[in-house]
């Protein structure tokens, strides 16, 4: 009763004079280790618990803009792989109608493994038109020419074949001669060249028409190398084709227009039953 009587006249005395403020800050001061010291478990726990939620809110976002990311990354070879088919065809179709023949745009399926031989298949056969003999071009030059032909697909032996020899002349003056493939991708070789004969680095070689395979005015090479070694009959003139041969995934097969035909096709645009385009121009 005694401690209720004096609490009671401290919590009178206090609220209407103030006398016991600067006591209760002194014990405030003094207990506040305590009161820290109580509270840090409970704190510990809230920290705790809120560092693990932000790792794994931070590691699922981070793993989903990774993902995000491979999508975009994916997309854009996506598209980059159709800009660059998009410049290829655009190339085919713009070279076709320079070209001034009936073509018709083909997609290379395969490329021959023998190291003796160099051909590449071609989705394109009979049935699209495909014969022997058939004259195969890039956007840039002459590639090679149909060797084998079956209903849906055709065999395309290229220029740099060594079993391949294609009539050429030079473009700068008339010089006329035969390349012969050597096996190597990038070369081909003019062996029958007179050590005096006007050739020259930088000359262009086209197809001179002769032997009927090819009709002329094709660009086929360009000369890289011209050796005279005194005593020797013959000059050493090596070529590189002008064709893109080891990259090259779009052809055209080029039907020769024989003369009188081109009014009936004059900028005339067929598209056979699979959808390819087929173009003719004057």
């Amino acid at each position: 009763m005694v401690a209720a009587l004096v609490s009671l006249i401290f919590v009178v005395v206090d609220h209407r004079h103030h006398h016991l403020e600067s006591v209760r800050s002194l014990l405030a001061i003094a207990i506040y280790p305590l009161q820290y010291v109580a509270g840090l478990p409970v704190d510990a726990g809230r920290t705790l618990i809120a560092s693990f939620a932000s790792r794994s809110e931070l590691e699922s976002r981070s793993e989903r803009l990774h993902r995000e990311n491979l999508l975009l990354l994916a997309r854009l070879q996506k598209m980059e792989a159709l800009e660059s088919e998009n410049m290829r065809l655009r190339d085919l179709v713009g070279s076709s109608f320079k070209i001034g023949d009936r073509v018709l745009i083909a997609e290379l399926l395969s490329v021959d493994l023998d190291p003796y031989k160099q051909q590449v298949v071609i989705n394109k056969g009979a049935l699209n038109g495909a014969y022997l003999g058939q004259p195969v071009l890039d956007a840039n030059a002459v590639m090679g020419q149909v060797v084998r032909v079956n209903p849906f697909t055709a065999t395309v032996l290229m220029i740099t074949d060594a079993s391949h020899a294609l009539p050429v002349q030079v473009n700068r003056n008339g010089l006329r001669t035969i390349a012969f493939g050597m096996g190597q991708i990038n070369q081909l070789e003019l062996p029958h060249l007179p050590n005096n004969a006007d050739i020259r680095e930088g000359d262009l070689l086209v197809t001179s028409g002769l032997g009927g395979s090819f009709p002329p005015g094709y660009p086929v090479a360009r000369v890289t190398r011209v050796a005279h070694e005194p005593g020797d009959p013959f000059a050493t003139v090596i070529a590189t084709p002008s064709a893109h041969l080891e990259r090259t995934r779009e052809v055209l097969l080029v039907w020769t227009l024989q003369p009188g035909t081109e009014s009936e096709l004059d900028g005339e645009l067929l598209a056979d039953p699979e959808g390819d385009l087929e173009a003719t121009a004057p």
